[in-house]
């Protein structure tokens, strides 16, 4: 997947250097290394290059890094999480340019996984939503969700994402409308934020030559009301993250009116509203959300071109089930071997190492 876990990686890895190369692997390597994608390759590399802090994207990028692909981009050394990632026979795919000192560390975002959020998709509970209690059926699910015979690591599992203001000053731009931009509202849930709304942000950037756009996020009580079952999967404080990362986005609005009154527009100084072609649902009342834009003439529906909902994606998922689970399963056991033969090696005595 794509998640904001990944965004806040490649922020910090931006933070390192003068310009961010981001290699996006193949759907057959990450098949035969990890488990099946929950997004095709070629979703994940235009959901990447839509991250604000990717300057250029490398597809179908060896599952290996390798000092040969480093010199080839002109790379001065190459990021990873501070998590491991290991290939199929269990080698850590790194170590030769670890080795090389061409290698540095970012810090991996504590609460988010595609372990996590597959999970939540599989588990039709709203234990995630903000607000909420964990339920004892939640509370257990994260205790064995993925989790091999044997133990747990450190890093595929399950942890509860704390969302803090440092975090959002991080992602956000900090920058207010300036004369002569247009300002552009939009509003949804924007929930497992994915291609579709890249789609559409991408083509309402285009409607200006110089836009500002302010995307509106629902509580996760309202998005309940309007999508029902366990939506939104992913809680607001997530949401906020997962939209603040996309470069086509100025501004957030957490915990946006589900009616787009007279109030909000004229607060913002909107120039635009936009929507797309999905089902605009009324609100509690049973008026239409939008009718103060279209009364005033400023919106506009915008189709983005893609099929893909978030309800798409967790059909994806429920599909592929056993798959998932087998998936995280087997990535644990052999990050959990991976860390037992480092732990073994560090205490051997050094004339019996062999890391020479």
């Amino acid at each position: 997947m794509v998640h904001y876990g990944h965004s806040n990686q490649l922020r910090q890895a931006r933070a390192m250097g003068d310009y961010l190369i981001v290699g996006v692997h193949t759907d057959e390597e990450i098949a035969k290394h990890k488990g099946p994608p929950v997004f095709t390759q070629e979703e994940r590399y235009k959901m990447v290059q839509a991250i604000k802090w990717v300057d250029e994207v490398v597809p179908a990028a060896p599952y290996v890094t390798t000092l040969e692909t480093l010199d080839k981009y002109n790379c001065d050394f190459c990021v990873h999480g501070n998590d491991i990632t290991l290939t199929v026979d269990g080698r850590d795919t790194y170590e030769e340019v670890k080795q090389a000192g061409r290698y540095r560390e970012c810090k991996r975002t504590q609460g988010v996984s595609t372990t996590d959020l597959v999970g939540r998709m599989l588990l039709v509970t709203k234990a995630h939503h903000s607000g909420q209690e964990m339920s004892s059926e939640y509370r257990e699910y994260a205790d064995s969700f993925g989790k091999c015979p044997g133990g747990r690591n450190p890093w595929t599992g399950v942890s509860q994402f704390l969302q803090t203001s440092q975090k959002i000053i991080q992602f956000a731009s900090g920058k207010e409308p300036q004369p002569g931009e247009t300002v552009i509202y939009v509003a949804g849930a924007f929930d497992l934020f994915h291609i579709g709304h890249v789609d559409f942000l991408e083509k309402v950037h285009r409607l200006a030559d110089r836009p500002y756009i302010i995307a509106g996020l629902h509580f996760d009580q309202e998005v309940n009301r309007y999508k029902g079952k366990n939506y939104p999967i992913m809680n607001l404080h997530e949401r906020t993250l997962s939209v603040l990362a996309c470069r086509y986005v100025s501004e957030v609005v957490i915990g946006a009116p589900y009616a787009v009154t007279a109030e909000l527009l004229s607060h913002f100084k909107v120039d635009l509203v936009c929507h797309g072609k999905t089902e605009i649902i009324p609100d509690r009342d049973g008026s239409d959300p939008y009718q103060e834009p279209k009364r005033r003439g400023i919106f506009r529906q915008i189709d983005s071109g893609s099929n893909l909902t978030t309800d798409l994606i967790v059909q994806r998922i429920i599909t592929n089930r056993l798959e998932y689970e087998a998936r995280n399963q087997k990535k644990e056991a052999k990050e959990l071997a991976f860390l037992e033969a480092a732990r073994r090696q560090a205490a051997q005595p050094w004339g019996e190492r062999d890391d020479f």
